[in-house]
């Protein structure tokens, strides 16, 4: 099958925009049919230009019937992913009756079959153009409408939409209008869910969960509920506009493409947030963080929508900023900010220094694709970094009152950057169009490092030293925190004091404050993680670091620390080794879980492309003990010990361990060695050739379910066998009727640092098969499988060489252009490290 992907540019956007003003989609789907097809009838109403012509998207597999204004459209109109209309009236009602296609890739109307109970569920994703892959529709962000849904579907099932339930009569459901919505913000669930409800304020809750995580799903409702309730309530205390849409329904969906999408009134996540195994508190704050994401989307994309995605960052900056912040303060997640600077700050940071990067606020976002393109960790984390320093900047208080007048002007409709800007400026006195052209409209990241000369024990002079790469030479001001760190008798490290210093864009600030001062065994720049900016220490205190980084007692003091000496190892100005040894000194007395896993996982992804076949068994072996040692010293219910228990297995070459594990032999006291663990020991053991395709489905036979099934495809995929490569392979590039979900943990299965060998052949397959891989699927699915079926552990020149080659292919598909040109800007970082 080949995929279509329909792409809508901004000047096809204004123009149509210009033509229509949509009043209403009255959509009446029946799921009953058999087949991989479902019905659509939609009803459109809109006002045009007397005479006009436009468009709307759609993508029928057979068309009943249509009809506008009462006269019949020809079918031919329908072409091309297309439904060009002429003749346009003043009031306009299209009436069309279709068959659409069901998906497997995440998008449209995404159907699943559970593999343990035989169950189908539906869940619809519309998001950025595919709209027209159920109903008819003008699917760009500025035609907002009203939706009327109506599902005829079986007698047993469970139908949610954004709107609320009106009535059901068997199989039959109707739902009120919802306010005026996007249409990729248009949504419902449908199969046999198991459903929780509740209330707060006012406000109907439900949660939705396949009927196989019903156990889980009720276990962990209080816990999903209690996360709700906290953020709905914070959420009120800042913002005069209470939540706007009706009903709160939380779905959890099967293979949904994004952690979550906000759609308003029943948000979707992916249900593997309903974990079924054991999991770390830094698991329960991630869902936490996400949870009080998506609802800052009821004001930031829902009440208030961009006008067009060149203010996406209205969207994802303000969501992922709130969301730390709530998670922050209305729940037991108090140091959400300390996640926030070691991993969400951390992906904007790299992708924001690849040759893909764009400013937060572009100028142009010629059309969809390039949009979809955008949604990247500038978009999302840099941008709350950036808001996190505004905030400091302008004072709470101002950006609070800037926020409530811009809900208040634009509510139910569409605006730009310039509207919150002015906003802001209105509430705070300060013009903002200085700090948004530096912040928001120039990409790239300054560098901040501390330049120390003593007189003696104390300091001489201290000054703040701000760089830019040459490509993009902006300097920007900072307001950061600046704090002296000291080792007493006892050994713990404490803060001394901390200074509040403006930054300026001179290039260089000198920190009068500090002359005489006692010099301090770490002078930390960027203390609090105020600001977006990558922060070196001086060397003194970098020599400091791995005596005083298990002691110091300020979680965000250290995920700052950790952050900067990662980047330095990822900027190839410190070796992968010296990484490692710091791992082994601070890992094993690390208190917060959070930081344990991030800098396993970091280190890890490190040491498998910057580490070479002659240095990385023993860089591992060092992993490995650094995970031992904090399993052994906590205790059971020690969040920690299942983090160091992953990073174990992960790391660990002894198979004979692994495998007691397996059997129930010396496992650590509390260690539940549950499904979801029992299938990491066996993924690793199938990365060492320790465990073969009986054993595999051996595993499967007794976890047949949705997770099982995707942990085989992993390890298949895992295996050093031939044969098991070749059918990964052709799994990954040519099955298009193989889900989006396990394409994606087959293609993540597939390189292993210990199977250079083995995989040498694939490395030039990759580049020659690639482009056809995105013939078959399109959009985020293909996105992701491009990205982890990429070789980036072919660490060499001639991974450099085929990249190029492809790149300079006329005609390359924009999003695979995407992926292998940020891949390779990683591997030549690699083999800088390597040299």
């Amino acid at each position: 099958m080949i995929v279509v992907m329909p792409t809508l540019t901004r000047a096809e956007a204004v123009e149509r925009a210009s033509l229509v003003d949509v009043e209403e989609y009255h959509v009446d789907l029946d799921l009953t049919g058999s087949g991989d097809t479902f019905r659509s009838l939609v009803t459109v109403r809109f006002r045009a230009r007397a005479g006009a012509a436009t468009f709307l998207e759609f993508e029928p597999a057979e068309v009943a019937s249509m009809t506008l204004n009462g006269a019949p459209v020809d079918p031919a109109a329908a072409t091309g992913a297309r439904l060009e209309l002429t003749g346009l009236a003043e009031e306009n009602t299209l009436v069309v009756d279709a068959l659409m296609r069901y998906s497997n890739d995440g998008e449209g109307l995404h159907r699943y079959t559970d593999p343990g109970d035989g169950n189908t569920y539906l869940y619809q994703h519309l998001f950025i153009n595919n709209a027209g892959r159920v109903l008819p529709s003008f699917d760009q962000p500025d035609l907002k409408a009203v939706f009327r849904v109506a599902v005829t579907a079986p007698a047993d099932w469970v139908v949610a939409t954004n709107g609320e339930l009106v009535s059901r009569d068997g199989g039959r459901w109707e739902f009120a209008p919802t306010k005026r919505i996007s249409t990729y913000l248009a949504s419902l669930v449908a199969g046999p869910y198991h459903v929780v409800t509740g209330e707060h304020d006012g406000i109907p809750l439900a949660l939705y969960a396949r009927a196989a995580l019903a156990e889980h799903l009720d276990a962990q409702a209080p816990e999903i509920f209690e996360i709700t309730r906290r953020s709905l309530d914070r959420f009120h205390e800042m913002f005069r506009i209470r939540y706007p849409f009706g009903h709160y329904q939380q779905a959890f969906a099967p293979e949904f493409n994004f952690g979550a999408m906000e759609y308003p009134g029943i948000v979707v996540f992916r249900d593997e947030m309903i974990p079924r195994s054991a999991v770390t508190d830094a698991d329960r704050e991630r869902r936490a963080n996400i949870i009080a994401h998506e609802m800052a989307h009821m004001w930031f994309g829902d009440l208030v929508t961009m006008a067009w995605w060149d203010d996406l960052w209205l969207n994802e900056s303000f969501a992922e900023y709130l969301g730390s912040r709530v998670t922050a303060e209305a729940t037991r997640f108090t140091d959400a900010w300390t996640t926030f600077a070691m991993q969400r700050k951390a992906w904007g940071l790299r992708a924001d220094q690849r040759p893909s990067t764009h400013p937060v606020a572009p100028s142009v976002v010629d059309d969809t694709e390039q949009a979809l393109l955008n949604f990247d960790g500038i978009s999302y984390a840099k941008g709350a970094a950036v808001l996190k320093q505004l905030v400091a900047w302008l004072g709470d208080e101002a950006f609070l009152s800037g926020l409530n007048a811009h809900f208040e002007a634009h509510a139910y409709g569409n605006a730009t950057l310039a509207d919150l800007l002015g906003a802001l400026s209105e509430s705070s006195g300060r013009d903002l169009s200085g700090w948004a052209e530096v912040w928001l409209r120039r990409a790239q990241v300054n560098t901040l490092r501390a330049e120390i000369t003593r007189d003696g024990a104390s300091y001489a002079e201290v000054a703040v030293v701000q760089t830019a790469p040459d490509g993009h030479p902006t300097l920007r001001p900072h307001r950061i925190g600046v704090g002296l760190y000291d080792r007493s008798a006892d050994g713990a490290v404490t803060l001394r004091q901390r200074l509040d210093v403006e930054v300026d864009a001179s290039g260089r600030t000198v920190l009068s404050a500090l002359a005489g001062v006692p010099a301090a065994d770490l002078l930390l720049l960027n203390d609090g993680d105020l600001t977006y900016a990558k922060v070196r220490l001086d060397d003194e205190s970098a020599a400091a670091v791995p005596l005083l980084l298990p002691r110091l007692g300020d979680s965000l003091a250290r995920a700052v620390v950790w952050a900067a000496t990662l980047d330095a190892v990822v900027d190839g100005e410190r070796p992968v080794a010296e990484l490692v040894t710091l791992v082994l000194a601070a890992l094993p007395v690390e208190t917060e879980v959070v930081v344990v896993e991030d800098v396993l996982r970091a280190t890890r992804g490190l040491v498998d492309r910057y580490a070479g076949p002659e240095t990385r068994p023993a860089a591992l072996e060092l992993l490995a003990q650094a995970a031992d040692r904090l399993l052994a010293v906590t205790g059971p219910g020690d969040s920690r010990r299942l983090a160091a228990a992953r990073g174990l297995i992960g790391a660990t070459v002894d198979t004979a361990r692994l495998r007691g594990w397996l059997a129930g032999e010396d496992v650590p006291d509390g260690l539940a060695v549950d499904a979801d663990l029992r299938w990491l020991i066996l993924y690793r053991l199938s990365v060492l050739g320790a465990a073969g395709a009986a054993e595999i489905d051996a595993e499967l036979a007794g976890d047949r379910s949705a997770a099982g099934e995707q942990w085989a495809a992993a390890c298949r995929a895992a295996r050093p066998d031939a044969e098991a490569k070749e059918a990964a392979w052709a799994a990954i590039v040519g099955d298009a009727e193989l889900s989006n979900r396990l394409a994606e943990r087959t293609a993540s299965g597939f390189w292993q640092p210990e199977q250079l060998d083995l995989l040498e052949p694939y490395v030039k397959r990759y580049f020659a098969d690639m482009p056809e891989m995105m013939r078959i699927r399109g959009g985020m699915s293909a996105e992701h499988i491009a990205a982890m079926a990429y070789p980036s552990v072919a660490v060499s020149e001639r991974t450099r060489q085929l990249a190029a080659d492809l790149l300079a292919t006329p005609g390359l598909n924009q999003i695979l252009s995407r992926v292998v040109q940020d891949a390779d800007d990683d591997m030549g970082r690699a083999l800088i490290a390597r040299g």
